[in-house]
């Protein structure tokens, strides 16, 4: 039994986490149901800002989230968590106050699932697109790829970050530095010596997630990820903008299944920065 706080939870303090709070995090992702994905939170932690609320018996966390910033244009939130056993006490709320205290004037972003969706609109936030889940054994196509692609070298970072800067709206050099090292293959799409899209596989649970997907129409997107999956026995994992009917529909042809649905939502600015043309997966998702 745990003995009584003398606050209560919703009082208890906010405190900056490390990368030595990683094992705590991924406990919270498996307490919700979900892969621990340390290499995920390891990524987040050291690329972001991560917040969080320790047990009071200092076993754990009761809740954590992470802030990646982008500058005064933006900072996402993601892997707003909160223990089951401490669920619905408006600890979720405490902390993204908190978030939204920190960050002050920036503009925010995250993706909701449908049980965190109300909380956000209570604070502000505002739907503007959404993502669909789709997860299965992807079958490849038979015939060979319209699009070139090749593995990702070390001298394609600089065009990575020319190409995705348009797409994404914002420079997100500090992340796209870090795929190289957090993603099991990396690959680029390739016309005439230009980029033309680039993609990571890396893992979660039994998984292999695509994302970051960044490609200049949906037949480089569709090349970019059956590069992807031919490298890997486990099943897939991708969360594409749902704007993208063609590439959905034909991974689902591809024998992957529709799963979860998250909400796109920003605070302080109308819609999310760039090209979502261009923009197919995000890197990672997950806010709660």
């Amino acid at each position: 039994m745990h003995s009584p706080s003398p606050l209560p939870l919703v009082d208890l303090p906010v405190r900056r986490l490390t990368r030595g709070d990683l094992v705590a995090c991924a406990d919270l992702s498996e307490d919700r149901g979900w892969p621990r994905d340390e290499h995920r939170w390891g990524l987040l932690l050291s690329a972001g800002t991560g917040y969080g609320i320790a047990e009071p018996d200092g076993k754990g966390l009761v809740a954590a989230c992470v802030v990646t910033s982008y500058g005064p244009r933006l900072a996402a939130v993601g892997m707003l968590l909160v223990a089951a056993r401490h669920a619905r006490q408006g600890i979720a709320r405490r902390l993204m106050r908190h978030v939204m205290e920190e960050t002050g004037s920036t503009p925010l972003a995250l993706y909701a699932t449908p049980e965190g969706q109300r909380l956000y609109e209570e604070l502000g936030f505002a739907q503007v697109g959404r993502t669909e889940r789709v997860l299965g054994r992807f079958r490849a196509e038979d015939r060979p790829a319209a699009v070139t692609t090749r593995p990702a070298a070390a001298d394609d970072l600089q065009a990575m970050v020319r190409l995705d800067l348009p797409v994404f709206g914002i420079d997100r050099t500090h992340l796209i530095a870090r795929l190289p090292a957090f993603s099991d293959r990396l690959r680029v799409a390739e016309e005439d010596g230009e980029l033309t899209g680039y993609a990571a596989l890396w893992p979660s649970g039994d998984a292999h997630v695509v994302g970051p997907l960044i490609a200049r129409d949906t037949a480089t997107a569709k090349a970019l990820v059956t590069a992807l999956a031919t490298t890997t026995d486990r099943p897939l994992r991708a969360d594409i903008d749902a704007r993208h009917e063609e590439l959905l529909g034909w991974l689902v042809e591809r024998g992957l299944e529709p799963g979860s649905r998250t909400a796109v939502m920003t605070y302080g600015i109308e819609d999310l920065p760039g090209d979502a043309t261009r923009r197919f997966a995000p890197l990672t998702i997950a806010t709660g």
